[in-house]
């Protein structure tokens, strides 16, 4: 939800480091697996209860995942590979936050836990597979022009995601709580998506259709 406003603010912040590694031949696709790789040590810090530690490693992996994007796009190196490899790891480093918290307290954790994991399935999955139909109808996406593929808007969003993991290390008591609101919320962010997208492309369907018969 937040995603739309925060990126235009975040991206000429972001300008003078990309300009910097783009001198010294780094690639976006570097970039891309060192955020997740940073991403995953938060795991460990998690289950043995390293809360900032793991909220550094968070933050880190954020950040690199929004330099690979600009620094493809700075040196034109944009393409669906990068961009698959970014969304796939992304979506691995989203459901390993709460698989952390889950090791690390399984009693009152696990069932928050995996009905947390539950919903990112869910906001995922209709994410993704909208943008395969949109990429066959050739759908605009005059908000998210800079993404590799077309990003469906929604409640949760990448940048509710991380201030949840924030919030998460900074008040892991509190863990069960927060992940159920958010799976609460995420649901919401699943249905709103299934009718969009689904009304969505069967518009794009009648319109073909409808040239199809005026022909």
């Amino acid at each position: 939800m937040l995603d739309k406003y925060l990126t235009p603010i975040i991206k000429p912040l972001l300008t003078p480091i990309v300009i910097v590694l783009h001198k010294r031949s780094i690639t976006a696709d570097q970039l891309t697996v060192a955020g997740f790789l940073i991403g995953l040590l938060a795991v460990p810090l998690i289950a043995f209860e390293y809360w900032y530690a793991a909220l550094v490693a968070i933050i880190l992996n954020r950040i690199l995942d929004g330099l690979d994007g600009a620094l493809a796009r700075y040196a034109k190196q944009s393409s669906s590979a990068g961009g698959y490899l970014d969304i796939t790891l992304d979506f691995l480093f989203y459901a390993a936050i709460p698989f952390g918290f889950i090791l690390a307290n399984p009693e009152q954790n696990a069932v928050a836990g995996a009905l947390l994991l539950a919903t990112f399935i869910g906001t995922g999955s209709s994410f993704l597979a909208f943008a395969i139909a949109a990429e066959k109808f050739k759908i605009d996406r005059p908000q998210f022009k800079y993404k590799s593929f077309y990003y469906l808007n929604g409640l949760t969003e990448g940048t509710e995601t991380i201030a949840l993991f924030i919030a998460f290390c900074i008040w892991p008591q509190h863990f069960a709580l927060l992940a159920t609101l958010f799976a609460i919320a995420c649901t919401i962010t699943i249905f709103t998506r299934i009718y969009g997208g689904y009304h969505t492309l069967k518009q794009q369907e009648a319109k073909i259709k409808g040239a199809i018969d005026d022909t």
